[in-house]
């Protein structure tokens, strides 16, 4: 395996534990935090992984909505060392929103932790209510998504369906909450409490690969609302974001205006991009795109409802 297996209950039961960094996430913010047998904040952190792994005992088995993300990829682990690999399925639907890269790290992290990874074709891309952008894209295609994982779990009996929703996506514009919640979907990580910086905190202490990976949204985010999805404008965006990272910007977003790239990337890349100026444009520009923009104001998670009345 790429990681050590974690030991739950050592954290739960020991009287103290602690674990502190001066890392940073990719949006710059410290990971770090306190978990010990005393201390309301401290406590806090400690029930919540508790409380979570106490959900998980309770599904006994579970089908995870896996992405190779941050969080789907700490809830596998968790519910991997929690139930044991065979009460564990991990399932990935393949796409044209999905970068072949996160499919690739997909098979191989499900494999460093011994659970079996299905993957299943979905089918947003036929619904044109899905194709059509509207601000409920979302909702459509986790319906689809997760109606076809309840169908899988059902049929091989394989449990739960779980998602990789943490806390702090409450606070944002998510339809496909509504969606996983239609269909029966557990949010061990929401429920429980955890927070995307507690996701992190416990996936560097587990030594997961992906602790301190940045965000990666479906590629259909980076197409404004109203602009129809295609499998085509999904493509570019895929190729031109996949040459921006290996360039060295790990962190960007490609947002698509029909023949013009809106690139976002962290504010303190600014001046790197602009000495790049040459070469990303080249590459924007080999993938199809014929204007080249970049984003003053910087990389930024959901900057496409910023245009959303709330």
């Amino acid at each position: 395996m790429i990681w050590s297996k974690i030991l739950i209950e050592h954290w739960l039961l020991a009287d103290s534990f602690s674990c502190r960094s001066s890392k940073r996430t990719p949006g710059g913010v410290p990971v770090t935090g306190r978990m010990e047998g005393s201390g309301p904040g401290a406590t806090g952190l400690k029930g919540r992984l508790r409380d979570c792994v106490a959900q998980l005992r309770t599904l006994k088995r579970v089908v995870v909505a896996f992405s190779a993300g941050v969080d789907s990829t700490f809830l596998l682990a968790l519910a991997a060392e929690t139930l044991g690999p065979r009460n564990v399925l991990a399932v990935v639907g393949i796409s044209p929103s999905l970068p072949r890269r996160e499919l690739d790290e997909a098979r191989r992290y499900a494999a460093d932790l011994g659970c079996e990874l299905v993957e299943i074709t979905t089918g947003e891309m036929t619904d044109p209510r899905y194709t059509a952008n509207s601000a409920d894209r979302c909702y459509f295609c986790k319906h689809d998504l997760f109606g076809r994982l309840v169908a899988l779990a059902k049929e091989r009996d394989a449990g739960t369906v779980v998602s990789g929703a943490n806390a702090d996506d409450v606070g944002d514009y998510r339809p496909g909450l509504r969606a996983g919640a239609e269909l029966g979907v557990v949010n061990p990580l929401l429920d429980s409490g955890l927070t995307k910086e507690d996701v992190r905190l416990f996936s560097r202490r587990m030594k997961l690969p992906t602790w301190d990976k940045p965000a990666m949204a479906c590629l259909a985010s980076r197409i404004p609302y109203g602009q129809a999805i295609s499998a085509e404008a999904l493509g570019r965006v895929e190729r031109a974001e996949a040459g921006l990272r290996d360039m060295g910007f790990r962190e960007c977003r490609v947002r698509s205006y029909g023949d013009t790239a809106r690139i976002e990337i962290p504010v303190a890349d600014l001046g790197h991009a602009l000495e790049r100026r040459q070469a990303i444009v080249a590459t924007a520009k080999a993938t199809g795109f014929h204007y080249v923009s970049l984003d003053l104001q910087g990389l930024r998670s959901g900057s496409m409802n910023e245009v959303l009345d709330r």
